[in-house]
Order: C-alpha cells, then structure tokens, then sequence
C-alpha cells in the first residue's frame, strides 16, 4: 500500500508529487477542514475556553476522502506549511482521521525542492502541541473580540459592522495620522542655492548651510533677504573640502515585512497580491523541462528571519564568482542579525536553486511571478556580494562670513549594487532637508580658490504634513510596533478595507466617516483591545505560548479579565451616549435642490444622494477613482493599445480588446471591418508540421491550449504543452501531460512517456 502525504493546497500537492516515487500519493486539504462554528461563539469562556470545533461546511467529502485515503495507506504524513497555522492544520487533520498524537507524522519543508521533500519524509516528527497551541490562542482571542464587539457596533454604530483584535489597532494608526495632517499648520521657511562658476564654462549648485557658528533656519523673507544682499557680487571662497571613502553594506535578504515594503514600492503591488505570487513561487511553477519542470522557486515566504543556510551561501558565493568576478564576493559569507524577538524557525526569504536566474524562467512564469521572483533573487544575490565603495566629497564655500555647502558620491567600486539597490522607504514627514546627492562631480578646484557666483537663487517653502500610510509604511508600521505577525499583515489591510473603515485614495489609506466614529468608540470603551503596547504584548504573550512559557488559559484569562469588564462598562454608557457617524459630503450639487450631495451605502455599494431626502429623492452613481490621473495622462491611458501587425482585411492597425474569454485583436475600423484576431503568446517551440511557432492561447472558460501561429492554415494543436525534446523511440515531438508531471509521445502507435524529476523507484 502507498504513503499518504497531505498538504493543505492542491498546487504545492502537484509540485510534491513530482518529487516522490509511486510509493506515495499526496492529496490536498485546501486549508482547514475544521474551525469555530459561525453561528455561535464556540468558546466556553467558563470552562476554560474550551473551543468547539466543527467540520467546516462543504468539506464533508473531502474528508471522507482523506479517511479513505489514510485507512488504505501504510504511513500517513502530514505536511501543512511549516508556521502555527500549518501546525493547527495538521492537528485538526489528525484529529479527523482518529491518529493519536503520540503516533503523528508531521513533515515540514523550507523549501519545496526535491533534496528538501525527501529528507523531510525521511525524518518525520510528532506534531509539536506548543505550536498548535498558539494558534488557537490566536483563534479564542480574535473570535471573543469579533463575537462580543461585533454586536455592540451594530447596536451603537450602524448594523452590518464588525470588529477586530489587531484590525482595530490598524484603523486607529490610520485615523491618527490623518488627525496629524488635518492639525498641521504649516511652517514657512526659506532656502538659497547659488551657482557657482568653476571657470572653462563650468559651474555647480551649492545650498546655504549657515554661518561659522552652525546651522541656519531661514524662516521668512526677511531672513533670506538679509543673506541674500549679504552675498550679491562678491565672490565665494573655498573654505573646506572633504573627500573619503566608504563602504555601503547590501541590504539582508527579504523578511516576510521587508519583501511586501519593497514590492510595493518597486512594483507597485498591494500586499494582497504579493503574498498570493509568493504563495505560487514557494509551491512551485512549471519553469521547462530544461529547468527541472515543476519547481518551488523560493523558500517559506512567512518569516521574519534572517538566517540564511550554509549551503544556500555556498551556492550564493559561487554564482557571485563565476558570473561577477572574486572581486565582489567577501572572503566570509555575511551574516545578518534579525530584530529582537523574531522567530527563528524559517529561513530568510531567498530562491531555493540560486542557479536559475531569472531571465531563465521569464517565458515560462507569468509577469507578476516573473517580476517577484527576480526582485527575491537580486536581493538575496546582492546580500551575499562585497559592499560597494563610495568616494564622498563635501565642500563648504564663504561669502560675506555665510556658509553654502554643497556634497555627494560617486560609485567607485559598485560591489552589490551591480545587482541591486534597496529602494528608499517612503517619507512619511515633510523634510526640509537637502539629500545627499549621487554622482556629484565637482571641478577641479582647492581649499582658498575664489570662485565666482554667476546666480543666487532664493526660495520660498512650507513644511508638509505627514504623509498618509500606504500599504508599505503601514506594514513597515506594524513591523517595527510588533503588531501582528508577518503572516497577519495581508489580511489586517484588507479586512479594515473591506468593512469600510478604510479607502484607498491612490496608494494612500484615508480613514472613512464610520471608521473615525468606529474608533473613537473603541478609544472610549475599549482603550486596551486599540492600545498599541497592550496589542504588542499579546503577540509576545502568543510568543511565549509557542515557546512552551506560558500556558493558553492564563493568557486567554488575563485578556478577558479586563476585557469583560470593559465590554460591561461601555454597554451602561452607551445607554446614554450615541455615537453619530458623521455624513461624508462629495463635491456633487444636486441639480434639483442645489444641495451638496452626501455619499450613502446600497446594496450596490456606495451612491451619492441628496441630503434633504425625503423631500428630495435625487441620487447619482458615485464613481471613485483608483488614483488621480492628470487629464493629459488619462486621455494617453485611454488610448487603445495598437498590436505590431495589421488587419489581414483591410490593412488598417489592430488594436487590443477584453472580450468573455480574455483579450483578443481586433480591428480599428470595427465595425466596418470585423477582423479579429486571438491573443497569443510564443513558447519558443517549432511547429512539428509546418515549422511555425507554436503559440499559447486561451479556450473557452479560459482553458490554455496549444496550436500553430498559422491555424487554421496548419491544423496543429494540442491540449498538451510542446517541448523541445525529441521522443526516444519515434524522434518525434514530445508534449508535456496537462496537470501532470509526465512527458508523453503523441504518435500513434508509439506509447513513450517518462516521468519529469520523479523517483522511478518505490
């Protein structure tokens, strides 16, 4: 009888397969298959907090599947990812199928490569109760607060709301900061650059620092005017320059955190998105035969380590040399150290094979896969590479006892920086402050030379507000507070997003009416569930269970404690203060009355709505708006997109269309000319009939299938991906079995297949 593997999704289940022999089948229970009920707390706060757990709705058959599957199996392993839910995951799953606990398999792997998988199946462990633990405490605290908060929000708010343990935390950052900017009053201040002549034609900028006592604030007109009048016609002195050397460390290799802040700043992906593409590059992707197939292509995305392996450094040092020269790999691998309290069971995100690069794997991933992929292996390359060496020049020019400075760097040794630079974090307080700037060549000049000043240049400012959080500042946010974890930050965004306590305006998270009156009601009545030290502390206490510190109902008892009394006191409030949720005004005039139009919620989302209604019943569709778009940059994104060829009709450009079943070509002059032509992507493979390309295209309920370019004029296609290997038997082309890890031969008579980086042994 076969091995029975269970993992949690059908992806990682596929990548798996291909690894282990026919000795194994591996299925998939697509997440939990036991959880709170919904309908009822499911807590016995009085007994413990005992949980009751049921089947989830809908997966009765696939658990009487996995029963049958685990009877029939001589070893069943359990291999739920590698962190506290995986953990949850595989004792509920043992549970269900009545293996005692003593008696459990639990596998884990870092990563999903054929070296890892097998020896994880060879050194199973029992499933670590610690660990499972902690997630259930997890999973009381957050449904105590949803199932006891949720109904006094819908009493005292507006019904249809909910609450959350660390959601509500978020909200109240966001509403915080923007009180910060709707309080700032702005300051003026002033800044003066001249230009200052170098002779032969050259000149350079210098700013004004201050005087020979230090530093000066230019906070008017008047301040400005008086150095400006100061230094006019006369002429500057070199007081000082200073050149040196230094040395700029790599950035680590990505945190759970530090990779969601870097790919939405460098690629503009929310961190919803982001987290779904590591999830599809950790389980694996078919990248060709000619790179091993099906392939994990980096390691456990959820981590806030550091560490890195040894082997993963020796591949890493390797690469470095063969491909940027000894020169740029340091004489001992780098070591970095992580914050203080981070969980050391998982590596640092990094690719699992630093051999596949990722122009290698370009025309096999999809765009976003591609561009994640090679963001996580720069990253990690350039953390293991030399620093780079930086020639930095500063020099200080006086005129009339004032003091204008001028400084920057030049790369001479570009060490890591030949494949990497960590983008800046995003200002979060407006800076009055000059930058240091890159590439700066001054001329040729020394301390006591005269220069000239050909132009002075006052200008007028005013200090910023505090910009509002994006997505990436407000994980960096969390990060450094330790709220949540790395694995919570994608679902505390989106759940405050979807209740509508937060809007996106651009990249910017803006508070809304109901989630400032939200917050308030909560700073009132439930100052410990939104304290930020408070909310820190649970995730240590979390930590702690996890760590077999604390025990789950001493944490469980202490949080309820004082949360029950809270929940008693705001209940005898509220009998006598009602909150009112403020109405949120457009910039819409009602034609009828000529009032100005208030938003409102529909069962069709939110609507513009005249606020003397009843009297007045006008309403308007309300259409918010992603970012805003200068005019002249949306009239350019409208603009279709024009394909490199032309209509096989009528000679006129091709333009692209969305139709039910993706884009497709079609032609400008539509409807004149119905031309249409279906949108195709190369596989780099020859047509076996004609020698065309054979090119991907999408079926009906956007199934990919394969034909010639010159179909229907070639009949060649196929449900199978082509590969450029020649049939051992027939020579003949052989195809790559949909869904499978198996190449087979299409001839007619001829039966070849083989398995693809599978163990033929059992």
């Amino acid at each position: 009888m076969a091995n029975l593997v269970i993992v949690e999704s059908p992806s990682k289940a596929s990548t798996i397969k291909g690894y282990l022999g026919s000795n194994y089948k591996v299925i998939a229970s697509k997440g939990h298959v036991r959880d709170l009920p919904k309908s009822s707390l499911g807590v016995d706060i009085e007994n413990g907090f005992e949980p009751h757990y049921i089947n989830i709705r809908g997966k009765g058959d696939l658990i009487k599947e996995i029963k049958k599957e685990a009877k029939n199996a001589t070893k069943v392993f359990l291999a739920p990812d590698p962190d506290r839910e995986g953990e949850a995951i595989s004792w509920h799953l043992a549970t269900a199928l009545g293996i005692p606990l003593d008696k459990t398999l639990r596998v884990t792997f870092n990563e999903i490569t054929k070296s890892a998988v097998k020896a994880a199946i060879k050194e199973p462990r029992q499933i670590d109760m610690n660990l499972v633990n902690a997630q259930q405490a997890r999973r009381i605290l957050d449904r105590i607060v949803g199932y006891k908060l949720s109904p006094f929000l819908w009493k005292n708010v507006k019904s249809g709301l909910s609450a959350g343990r660390v959601q509500s935390v978020a909200t109240r950052i966001i509403v915080e900061r923007e009180e910060e900017i709707r309080n700032f009053v702005p300051t003026e201040y002033w800044t003066i650059d001249v230009e200052l002549s170098a002779g032969e034609g050259k000149s350079f900028i210098a700013h004004f620092y201050g005087d020979e006592n230090g530093k000066i604030a230019l906070s008017c007109e008047d301040d400005a005017s008086r150095v400006v009048k100061a230094i006019e016609n006369k002429s500057f002195n070199v007081k000082s320059i200073k050149r040196a050397k230094r040395k700029k460390m790599p950035a680590p290799p990505f945190t759970t955190s530090t990779m969601q802040q870097e790919a939405s700043r460098k690629l503009g992906f929310q961190s919803q998105r982001i987290m779904r593409i590591a999830q599809e590059l950790y389980e694996g992707v078919n990248i060709g035969s000619q790179n091993g197939g099906v392939q994990g292509l980096i390691t456990y995305m959820r981590t806030d380590s550091l560490r890195i392996s040894a082997d993963a450094q020796g591949a890493a040092a390797e690469l470095i040399k063969s491909k940027y020269g000894d020169k740029y790999c340091p004489s001992s691998p780098r070591q970095y150290k992580a914050k203080k309290g981070a969980q050391d069971a998982h590596e640092a995100i990094r690719p699992s094979h630093v051999e596949i690069e990722p122009a290698m794997i370009k025309k096999y991933v999809t765009a976003d896969q591609y561009k994640l992929y090679k963001l996580i292996w720069e990253r990690f390359i350039a953390s293991q590479m030399e620093s780079a060496t930086l020639a930095t020049v500063n020099a200080d020019f006086e005129s009339a006892g004032y003091i204008f400075r001028t400084g920057g760097y030049t790369v001479e040794f570009p060490g890591y920086m030949a494949v990497y630079e960590e983008s800046e974090k995003e200002v979060t307080v407006g800076a009055d402050e000059m930058s240091e700037q890159k590439d700066i060549k001054l001329p040729d000049i020394k301390e006591k030379d005269t220069l000239e000043s050909m132009a002075v240049s006052p200008a007028k400012h005013f200090t910023a507000p505090p910009a509002r959080y994006t997505e990436s500042s407000l994980i960096n946010f969390l990060d450094e507070s330790g709220i949540g974890r790395p694995s919570t930050y994608t679902t505390i965004i989106s759940t405050i997003l979807a209740r509508n306590y937060v809007k996106k305006e651009g990249k910017a998270l803006v508070p809304t009416p109901i989630g400032e009156v939200t917050n308030k009601l909560m700073l009132e009545s439930f100052p410990d569930v939104v304290d930020y030290k408070f909310t820190a502390k649970m995730e240590k206490d979390l930590d702690s269970i996890e760590d077999g510190k604390y025990e789950v109902n001493d944490v469980l008892g202490g949080f309820w404690k004082g949360f029950s009394k809270e929940l008693d006191s705001a209940e005898e409030k509220a009998k006598t203060e009602a909150p009112q949720i403020p109405v949120e005004k457009t910039d819409i005039i009602c034609e009828k009355c000529g009032s100005v139009m208030v938003v409102k919620n529909g069962r069709f989302g939110q609507f513009a709505a005249c606020p003397n209604y009843p009297k007045c019943k006008n309403t308007k569709p309300l259409v918010t708006a992603e970012k805003e778009t200068p005019p002249e940059e949306e009239a350019e994104a409208k603009k279709p997109i024009i394909a490199d060829f032309k209509c096989e009709k009528c000679g006129a450009d091709m333009v692209q269309r969305t139709g039910r079943y993706g884009s497709f070509f079609a032609c400008s002059k539509y409807p004149a000319c119905n031309f249409t032509k279906q949108k195709t992507k190369d596989i780099g493979v020859p047509c076996p009939k004609c020698g065309s390309k054979i090119v991907m295209k999408n079926g009906r309920n956007k199934t990919v299938f394969y034909s010639c370019e010159k179909y229907p004029t070639c009949d060649f296609s196929s449900w199978d991906l082509p590969v450029n290997e020649k049939c051992p038997k027939c020579g003949e082309m052989l195809f790559r079995k949909k869904g499978q890890s198996m190449l087979i031969c299409h001839t007619e008579g001829c039966g070849y297949k083989a398995r693809i980086e599978a163990d033929k042994e059992d």
